[in-house]
C-alpha cells in the first residue's frame, strides 16, 4: 500500500510538474498557434486501433508493440515476449503515412523500437522559362518525414508503470533537410477502483530544430487519459471499454478526445471515437479482428473523418510471440 500510495503522489507531481512548464509559454502567447511547430507528422495517429478511438489511446494497457506510439508506459504491461506492428495509411493529397515497432519484454524490462515515416513522393523541380513560358520542368525531387526511436518500459508495481523514448527526427527536401532529437515520457497507473486506470504522456519534447535558416520549435504535446472497462474486462467474453483524452499542444488549443471498444471474447472489437475543438477532424470508426491462431494476431481497420480533406482509412497488423 505504502508502494502505489508513493507512485501516486509521484504521477500526480509528473503532471503538475509539466502543466507549469508549459504555463508560462500558454500565458505569453496571446496569439494563434497553428503552424507554429515543425515535424508536425509527429502528431498524425500512427496505428488503426488508436486512429479509431479518436487518439483516445494513452491508458490502454494492452498495446504491445503499438505503446511504442501512444505511451511507452504501455509497453511495461506487455506480456509476450515478442511483438510486431505494422502500420499504413494513404493520407491526404497521395501522401503515404507508414508506422511499424518492436517491442521484446526482456527480464529488466521492455525495450522497442519505433519507426515512422510519411512519404510525399516524387514532386517536379522547376525553372523560371524564357520567353511566355513561366517556368521549365527540369526533373523530379523527393520530399519524406522519418522518426526512429527506442524505448524503455517497466512495471514498478502490478499496477505501475513508466516509459520513456528517444527518437531521430527528420525533414527532407530536394537537398536539403532538419533533424532532431526528441523524448517522449509517460506514467500508467491502475488506480484500484474497478479497472479504472489513469495516464500521462509528454511527447515530442526536445529543443528548437533549424530549417536552412528558419528556427522552428518541436510539436511537444502533453497528454492526459484515463480509461475503464464499464462491462466485463480484457479477460471477459463481453467487454466495453471508455476512454477520454485532455491535450495541451503548444501549436494549437486545447482539445478533447473520447473513444469506446465494443469486444466479444477479444475475437471482434467495435471502435468509435471523436475529437472536439479540431478544425477539421471529428468522428472515426473501426473494428478490429483476431482469428485466434497459434500465433496472436490482430488485424485492425480504422475510418477517419477529416472534414474538408478527405476519408483517411488506416490498416494495422500486430503478431505477437508468447
Amino acid at each position: 500500500m505504502k508502494i502505489i500510495k508513493k507512485y501516486s503522489v509521484g504521477l500526480i507531481i509528473f503532471v503538475f510538474a509539466v502543466l507549469l512548464l508549459f504555463d508560462p509559454v500558454a500565458r505569453a502567447q496571446d496569439f494563434k498557434k497553428t503552424a507554429t511547430a515543425g515535424f508536425t507528422f509527429l502528431q498524425v495517429p500512427a496505428t488503426a486501433r488508436t486512429a479509431a478511438l479518436g487518439e483516445s489511446s494513452i491508458a490502454l494497457s494492452d498495446m504491445d508493440a503499438q505503446g511504442y506510439f501512444t505511451n511507452p508506459a504501455a509497453l511495461g504491461f506487455t506480456s509476450k515476449v515478442h511483438s510486431i506492428s505494422i502500420s499504413y495509411a494513404p493520407w491526404i493529397a497521395d501522401i503515404k503515412n507508414y508506422a511499424s515497432s518492436y517491442a521484446y519484454n526482456s527480464p529488466i524490462g521492455i525495450f522497442a523500437l519505433g519507426f515512422q515515416m510519411m512519404d510525399y513522393g516524387s514532386i517536379p523541380r522547376t525553372v523560371v522559362g524564357g520567353g511566355q513560358r513561366v517556368y521549365e520542368i527540369v526533373g523530379t525531387y523527393d520530399a519524406n518525414s522519418l522518426a526512429l526511436g527506442l524505448s524503455y518500459s517497466k512495471m514498478l508495481t502490478d499496477r505501475f508503470s513508466f516509459g520513456v523514448t528517444f527518437k531521430y527526427v527528420q525533414e527532407k527536401i530536394y537537398i536539403y533537410k532538419a533533424s532532431n532529437i526528441l523524448f517522449d515520457g509517460g506514467v500508467l497507473y491502475y488506480t484500484g477502483f474497478g479497472t479504472l486506470r489513469i495516464a500521462a504522456a509528454l511527447q515530442n519534447f526536445g529543443t528548437d530544430a533549424k530549417f536552412i535558416a528558419d528556427v522552428f520549435k518541436m510539436p511537444t504535446v502533453l497528454r492526459l487519459g484515463t480509461a475503464a472497462e464499464v462491462l466485463g474486462d480484457l479477460n471477459s467474453e463481453y467487454r466495453v471499454t471508455l476512454l477520454a483524452e485532455l491535450l495541451h499542444p503548444n501549436n494549437s488549443d486545447e482539445r478533447i478526445n473520447v473513444g469506446g471498444e465494443v469486444a466479444w471474447n477479444n475475437t471482434v472489437i467495435l471502435r468509435g471515437g471523436y475529437k472536439f475543438f479540431y478544425d477539421e477532424e471529428s468522428f472515426s470508426l473501426g473494428i478490429g479482428l483476431n482469428p485466434n491462431l497459434s500465433v496472436p494476431l490482430n488485424i485492425d481497420f480504422a475510418y477517419s473523418d477529416y472534414g474538408r480533406l478527405g476519408d483517411i482509412l488506416r490498416f494495422s497488423l500486430s503478431v505477437g510471440m508468447l
